[in-house]
């Protein structure tokens, strides 16, 4: 696996990202790379790794930003309990 001839993990969707990373470990588990190639694959994967994260943390703000708009945009209830 040549990282030179994959595409940059900023470009990728989650799903993109996911599902090489996926083939990565499956590659490092597998064995049969040299330390060379284990190594490209490594570092690979932590990159993957890290642009999904980026994605969930994208994805997890974008929700609460919604419940909290959703929160503030709800009538008031006055005298409730009153």
């Amino acid at each position: 696996m040549s990282v030179s001839a994959t595409p940059d993990p900023a470009s990728l969707s989650y799903e993109e990202a996911r599902d090489e990373l996926i083939q990565v470990v499956s590659r490092l588990e597998q064995g049969g790379a040299t330390l060379e190639e284990s190594l490209q694959l490594w570092e690979r994967g932590e990159t993957l790794a890290a642009r999904c994260e980026e994605w969930l943390i994208g994805a997890r703000q974008r929700l609460e930003t919604a419940r909290q708009g959703a929160t503030s945009s709800e009538p008031e209830t006055s005298g409730a309990g009153a």
